[in-house]
C-alpha cells in the first residue's frame, strides 16, 4: 500500500473514531439536559416538590448553600483527579443524579416565566452551545490557555455574586450577568477542545 493511502487511510479511522468519541459525549450531555427539564417540569407541578425547595431558601444559611450547590458538586465530582478515579459508568451516573437534582433547582422557573420564554431562551442557548462548541472542534488556535484565566474568571463571578447579595446593585447585577455569559461561553469552546485532547490522548 502508498503512503499516501496509508496516510488516508488513517486520518479517516482518526477522524470516524473521534466523530464516535463525540457522539457517545454527547448523547450523554443529552441525556442529561433531557432528565433536568423532566425534573424542573415535573418539580414545577409538585407541590411536594416546589414546598422543599421554597423551605430551603427561607434559610439564608441553606439558601446560600443551594446556590451554590451545583458549582460545588461540579468542583469536587468532576475534577481531573476524581474523574481519573472513577470508572465511566459511575461518572455517567453522578452526572445523571446531578442533572436530576439541577432540574429540581430550577423547577421554580416555571412558575415565574411562561412555557415560550423559557423554550425561547432554551433555543437561543442551544444555538450559541452548537456555535461555541463546533468552533472550538475546528479551530486550530490552542485554546488550553484560556483554562486558567476562564477559571479564575469563574471563581471572581461567585465572589461578586456574593458580594452583590448584600450590595443589591442594579448595575452590578448587569456586569455580573454579561460576564457569567462571556465566561461561560468560552467555557464551551474551551471544554469541547478538552474533550477532542482527551481523545488525542488515548488515539
Amino acid at each position: 500500500m502508498q503512503p499516501e493511502n496509508i496516510q488516508t487511510q488513517t486520518a479517516t479511522t482518526y477522524d470516524e473514531g473521534l466523530r464516535s468519541y463525540f457522539v457517545r459525549v454527547y448523547n450523554v450531555m443529552g441525556l442529561g439536559l433531557f432528565i433536568t427539564g423532566l425534573m424542573a417540569w415535573f418539580s414545577s407541578q409538585s407541590e411536594t416538590m416546589i414546598g422543599a425547595l421554597y423551605a430551603l431558601h427561607q434559610n439564608p444559611l441553606m439558601a446560600f448553600i443551594v446556590m451554590f450547590s451545583p458549582m460545588i458538586i461540579t468542583a469536587f465530582a468532576f475534577n481531573p483527579i476524581t474523574m481519573r478515579k472513577l470508572s465511566v459508568q459511575t461518572l455517567t451516573l453522578i452526572f445523571l443524579a446531578f442533572s436530576a437534582y439541577f432540574g429540581w433547582l430550577l423547577s421554580s422557573l416555571f412558575l415565574v416565566y411562561t412555557a415560550e420564554s423559557i423554550a425561547r431562551v432554551f433555543f437561543i442557548t442551544s444555538a450559541t452551545f452548537l456555535a461555541m462548541s463546533l468552533w472550538g472542534y475546528t479551530t486550530k488556535k490552542d485554546l488550553s490557555s484560556m483554562g486558567s484565566f476562564l477559571m479564575m474568571g469563574a471563581l471572581g463571578l461567585m465572589i461578586a455574586i456574593v458580594v452583590n447579595i448584600f450590595m443589591q446593585s442594579p448595575m452590578m447585577h448587569f456586569v455580573i450577568s454579561a460576564a457569567g455569559v462571556l465566561i461561560f461561553t468560552l467555557m464551551i469552546a474551551y471544554d469541547t477542545q478538552n474533550i477532542k485532547a482527551t481523545y488525542n490522548a488515548g488515539y
